[in-house]
């Protein structure tokens, strides 16, 4: 598993250059919020969080699934993971930031507009 990247993963290149191409400007991996999400933009205080689905268990998705052999680890792995996201998301909210879910396998050119749009949206309600 080592060789399995955190950073800079193929579904966070491409949020990160919709974004700046949106003339957003952000922080990647800010050390000093919960969880170090992903991308953070400080003028809407939104943390976008770029999740696979494998590795993070997205709900009804057909990559999140739990390989058949070594089970038992397997599924403590995945589990605490899906553990840990939610308290980091909680402790991202609590501090009074927004949170935003972007799942690998629903980064589209329509889920990038809807991305826009909630992200002016949640800048507009502070």
């Amino acid at each position: 598993m080592s060789g399995i990247k955190g950073k800079d993963t193929s579904p966070e290149l491409i949020v990160r250059r919709y974004l700046h191409s949106e003339g957003f400007r952000f922080r990647l991996h800010a050390k000093d919020l919960p969880g170090r999400p992903d991308i953070v933009l400080p003028k809407y205080k939104t943390a976008i969080q770029v999740r696979g689905c494998f590795w993070h268990q997205h709900e009804g998705c057909r990559f999140a699934y739990t390989p058949k052999s070594n089970v038992g680890f397997w599924t403590s792995k995945l589990k605490g993971n899906v553990v840990r996201d939610a308290s980091n998301d909680d402790a991202l909210r609590f501090a009074g930031w927004h949170v935003i879910l972007v799942w690998e396998c629903q980064i589209s050119e329509e889920r990038m507009l809807r991305l826009k749009e909630e992200i002016v949206r949640l800048g507009a309600s502070d």
